[in-house]
């Protein structure tokens, strides 16, 4: 199986796509697929994590620094770029199992051959490095100039992020300082090149190739005071040590995560892909940030955390290394002040986590996110304010982890009082209906935005209802093992109304159809065809929901919010309920978002359309590759990665196809392959244990690296024994 991606021949129109499906990345830092030779025009991009500014009045985001890559070949004074020279050949590699990006272009002038080839990479070892080799040949004796530098003239969307203080060199480290504009937060970058000078003048001979290597590296924030010392330490290391000790990590990370379908190339290509990015983007040495919605592509999204990482890619990390899993448990932790202001801002008591969430946790997203292409004015939509489904998702998110790992440490280092939050703030948010006896959640949006300040959204509401049976499963297990914090929290907070919202909180049920309805009134909305509506649309980009969008009138969606509930609450509806309401609700489903159609996989899968999981699953699994998917909501461009697509992919792949579901204390694989695959095979680790799956069509073998006495695994529902 090939473990890499590649262009060939060289096309301009692809720049903005190769940018973001060539990117190398290790959690601290991502830098965009784009040429040694190209600028901010063609949105080049070393995005940091964790840091953001803002410029002016224009939208807060993350911060792109400056760019340590930068290489330009000269002959007669002419620049060898392919936007505006002659390509002879031309191939851009990425390969997903060492995370190394390649190019090798060939150049022709007058009668001359020059190739340039280069091999980058961010280290997974060192996570503030960045290491460039840089090569040169000719098929004729020619004078050549090569020019590197750090370059500080890098792609923005709202506007500049830093100010350059000083440059200067010192034993040979050339040194950049710099400052956000916002807070002043320090920054340097640092270049050492071990071979070539920043300025190179050659005459090559048809045998020889002229070699730059660069090793660079990225500091922020508190890093800055030792991180001359530490990054002149590694300068004395030779490109191959850097390079080995790079892959070694990746190895072990293929070693607990790689997914193996055999029978389908493209499928197999696509996984791995998907991991390759989930690996590359996920903070590693820091519970300060999350993962970006955009990964670590750029700006989009201001470099905001959503709902994105619990619901779609927390479960691949608590799978494979709960450590990483961990750390983004901690950041929701350790930002639950930005959630408590929220709450207050909108008149509510407890948590209201960030629609988008940066380092404070405050949320950044606006009142006004999308522009009208009619008018050019900004629309009004409620994200921000309306989608509270995101709070509840947060603690799906922790309990998840602590069930899946065993380690329920995090409740007394404040995930208690965080659940309490929760929960309090969806108290205060519903409405007691005296007449009807139940609580309801009314004037929300949910998962579909495309129906703004709906009644009564099921996937809300029984989220919401989840929250407090987290709540009193957490509480119980406080007070058995950590009875000095149980005994504080008692003190301190009011819990005497729990029991009374979780037993009267409305949640629909199927009606005599067993249609679960999308929301109140959803039934009486225009019915009409996704074609049909198409064909009203005036102007390709659009926005379909809103105020006055096209779908919301009707009952198109964007995304199903009733087949996300039957996904995430997979044990509490009947194999038929979900055959009803997937085949009621996917001929409307538009799939405006990457997120939509794991869902729609997943439980194709429990029902028995492997045909439609698997169609859905290369939909969810090939985003990033094909590029098929929206580039702007109206005019706001939303271009870049999808971790949630890539964490749908690998959630399709275990818990679609591996047939891989739980409870608190058991596991169960029951796995219903595609019929053309020959085999599936993962690991898992399970409350400490790995487990190894092989799956055929007729056949599932389990194995268990560890003791598995301690813990109940079934296969097919019947008990397993090791």
């Amino acid at each position: 199986m090939d473990w890499f991606i590649r262009e060939e021949n060289f096309n301009k129109d692809n720049i903005e796509l190769n940018g973001s499906r060539y990117l190398i990345g290790n959690g601290y830092m991502g830098y965009r697929g784009t040429l040694e030779e190209f600028g901010a025009q063609q949105l080049v991009a070393l995005n940091l994590a964790g840091l953001f500014d803002q410029n002016g009045q224009l939208w807060r985001e993350s911060v792109n620094a400056p760019n340590p890559f930068y290489t330009v070949t000269y002959i007669d004074n002419k620049e060898l770029n392919p936007l505006i020279s002659d390509v002879v050949a031309h191939e851009q590699t990425l390969y997903i199992d060492k995370g190394i990006h390649t190019r090798r272009t060939q150049f022709k002038v007058d009668n001359t051959v020059i190739t340039v080839e280069a091999e980058r990479f961010v280290s997974m070892k060192r996570e503030n490095l960045a290491v460039l080799k840089y090569s040169v040949s000719a098929d004729k004796n020619t004078e050549i100039k090569v020019k590197t530098l750090v370059d500080s003239n890098v792609w923005n969307i709202n506007g500049d992020h830093f100010a350059v203080e000083e440059s200067k060199s010192e034993n040979g480290i050339n040194i950049m300082s710099l400052r956000t504009l916002e807070k002043g937060i320090p920054m340097r970058v640092y270049e050492y090149i071990q071979s070539g000078e920043n300025d190179n003048t050659v005459t090559l001979k048809p045998d020889e190739t002229f070699t730059i290597i660069k090793v660079c590296g990225i500091y922020w924030g508190e890093e800055i005071e030792s991180s001359y010392e530490s990054f002149k330490n590694v300068c004395s290391k030779e490109y191959e040590e850097l390079k080995a000790e790079h892959i070694g990590v990746w190895q072990g990370i293929w070693e607990n995560s790689d997914v193996v379908i055999e029978g389908d190339k493209e499928a197999q290509k696509a996984m791995r892909y998907s991991i390759y990015h989930l690996s590359s983007i996920v903070p590693r040495n820091t519970d300060k940030s999350g993962i970006p919605a955009r990964g670590l592509s750029g700006q989009v999204y201001k470099g905001a955390s959503f709902w994105d990482t619990e619901m779609f890619m927390l479960p691949f990390f608590s799978f494979t290394d709960p450590s990483l899993a961990k750390n983004l448990v901690n950041y929701r932790l350790n930002t639950i002040d930005g959630a408590k202001r929220k709450a207050k801002e909108f008149g509510h008591k407890g948590a209201f986590y960030a629609w988008e969430s940066q380092e404070t946790g405050d949320d950044v997203c606006t009142l006004f996110n999308i522009t009208d292409v009619f008018t050019n004015r900004p629309m009004r939509t409620h994200f921000k304010d309306k989608q509270i489904h995101v709070t509840a998702d947060v603690v799906y998110g922790l309990w998840e982890y602590c069930t899946v790992s065993g380690d329920y440490s995090v409740l007394a280092c404040g995930g208690l009082d965080m659940i309490y939050q929760c929960l309090l703030f969806f108290y205060s948010y519903s409405c007691y209906k005296p007449m009807e006896n139940r609580y309801e959640i009314n004037d929300v949006v949910g998962p579909d935005e495309y129906h703004e300040r709906v009644n009564n959204n099921p996937y809300t509401n029984k989220m919401a209802a989840y929250t407090a049976e987290v709540f009193a499963k957490a509480l119980e297990y406080v007070k058995e093992n950590n009875k000095d914090i149980y005994e504080k929290f008692i003190d301190k907070n009011d819990i005497s109304w729990v029991q009374d919202f979780l037993e009267k909180i409305y949640i629909p049920e199927p009606d005599e159809r067993g249609i679960i309805e999308q929301f109140d009134g959803y039934f009486r909305l225009e019915d009409v065809s996704l074609e049909e509506l198409k064909e009203r649309i005036i102007i390709p980009n659009e926005y379909l929901g809103g105020t006055n969008g096209l779908a919301t009138t009707t009952r198109i969606l964007k995304q199903a919010d009733v087949v996300m509930l039957l996904n995430v609450f997979r044990a509490h509806y009947d194999s038929e309920i979900k055959r009803i309401n997937w085949e009621y609700y996917e001929p409307y489903t538009e799939h405006g978002s990457s997120l939509s159609a794991c869902a729609y996989a997943i439980v194709a899968a429990e029902i028995g359309k492997l045909e439609w999981a698997y169609e859905y699953f290369m939909k969810t699994a090939t985003v990033d590759l094909t590029g098929k998917t929206k580039q702007y909501l109206g005019s706001l461009y939303i271009g870049g990665t999808h971790p949630a697509a890539n964490g749908g992919s690998w959630n399709t792949a275990v818990f679609g196809f591996g047939g891989v579901s739980y409870t608190e204390d058991t596991i169960d694989i029951s796995p219903r392959i595609p019929k053309h695959w020959k085999s599936l095979e993962f690991k898992l680790l399970w409350k400490g244990v790995r487990i190894s799956v092989r799956a055929t069509q007729n056949n599932v073998e389990v194995s268990c690296d560890g003791n598995s006495d301690n813990i109940n695994i079934t296969v097919n529902k019947e008990k397993f024994t090791a």
